[in-house]
């Protein structure tokens, strides 16, 4: 009985040392003061904020930049609730950050860039740091000023240590992953000239296609983000002086222009585009998509169909970004969203695997030229490996 109970205690231990590595290091937030004074802060106001997890040993010079993700706000009532949440206000942000995934400092864990410096930015201006409008309504005090936190965070970052960065990777997910596009290339010219320069987008590749109802909801949604946000001089103007500034918010209209090079991880099911941009709860009144929204297990056989002509479309879309070298893609057919932030899906004993090859392993060979990878999965239900999302 008693080495029954010490193998128990044992078990234990190792699980709990396990999920301690994969929970990762609490990182502490820094405020960016001095941010409030050049007009670069959050929808309420206050100063813009980060996590820095220092690098050490062979990577003291190395730095890895991640947007935070979270959505959008498309008008002033929605912007004004967010205002006073962590997606809104530093003031109401965690002081401590959780660091896994492409943020961990564990080397069996993320062994390319563990002993970077891994900087998280917070994101809290709603249209994925694009606005910029001086005035500020007293009735709101709402602050519209993303596209001056970008700037103002990086100034920070180069005053400590990143001025004499040799290899500088800029990431981010969902909302974040479409920022590391829109942003790309300011990176680039942020960075000093001799640094090894890349990006990745994760779950940020939003596609602009039909509904189930035929309407293009995303499209009039992000049409009010940009109008909102005043995002529109702050999006690549070589996409703006073509079409209309609201399409510039799609990357398969801008991601062909970036000349920095840059690789699209993202699941061809993206569950959040799935549940916004295919089957949005408005045109579903009577909630036939309900559990399949929640578990790509319970779709029927034509909700299956419709998923595979969005993944077509997102495939199609993809096509835009064009066929360089210099780009990367791991594109698995999972239903999932934002797979680098988690340790799960990042590397792990059983992370998903495309062309045998975990996102950590093909994501690092990319950057450091090991060997390209551009890769995208067979259709649903062909990959084993995937952790498809689940939600109540």
């Amino acid at each position: 009985m008693a080495g029954t109970r010490l193998i128990q205690w044992l078990n234990l231990l190792v699980w709990a040392l396990v999920v301690l590595k994969i929970e990762g290091a609490n990182v502490s937030i820094t405020i960016v003061e001095d941010a409030v004074a050049k007009g670069a802060v959050c929808l309420d106001g206050s100063p813009p904020a980060y996590h820095w997890d220092k690098g050490f040993g062979a990577g003291i010079n190395n730095w890895l930049v991640h947007f935070e993700g979270g959505g959008w706000c498309n008008n002033v009532t929605l912007c004004l609730n967010r205002s006073e949440t962590r997606l809104g206000s530093s003031k109401h942000m965690d002081k401590s950050a959780n660091f896994t995934g492409i943020l961990s400092r564990v080397q069996n864990y993320n062994p390319d860039f563990y002993n970077w410096n891994r900087i998280k930015i917070r994101y809290c201006d709603g249209a994925s740091f694009t606005g910029d409008i001086e005035a500020v309504d007293p009735a709101t005090n709402l602050h519209f000023r993303g596209a001056r936190i970008w700037p103002a965070v990086i100034e920070d970052l180069l005053s400590k240590g990143m001025k004499d960065a040799k290899n500088a990777f800029l990431s981010g997910c969902s909302a974040g992953g479409l920022a590391s596009i829109l942003h790309c290339d300011s990176f680039r010219a942020l960075i000093p000239s001799g640094a090894k320069v890349k990006c990745l987008s994760d779950a940020g590749y939003f596609i602009n296609v039909n509904d189930i109802s035929g309407a293009r909801h995303i499209e009039e949604f992000y049409s009010q983000v940009v109008a909102t946000h005043g995002s529109a001089k702050n999006l690549p103007s070589s996409c703006t002086s073509k079409i209309k500034p609201e399409l510039c918010f799609f990357p398969q209209n801008v991601a062909h222009e970036i000349k920095t090079p840059i690789i699209f991880v993202n699941a061809a099911y993206d569950s959040w585009q799935i549940k916004n941009i295919l089957v949005p709860t408005i045109v579903d009144p009577h909630g036939t998509w309900h559990y399949c929204r929640r578990n790509v297990k319970n779709c029927s056989d034509d909700q299956i169909q419709t998923m595979q002509g969005f993944r077509l479309d997102f495939l199609k879309a993809l096509e835009n970004a064009g066929n360089s070298s210099s780009k990367g893609l791991f594109i698995d057919s999972c239903y999932d969203h934002c797979q680098t932030e988690l340790q799960e899906t990042w590397l792990f004993d059983d992370s998903p695997l495309l062309a045998k090859t975990t996102i950590a392993k093909a994501v690092g060979d990319w950057y450091y030229d090991r060997r390209p990878f551009q890769k995208i999965d067979c259709p649903y239900p062909c990959n084993p490996t995937c952790h498809n999302l689940v939600t109540i």
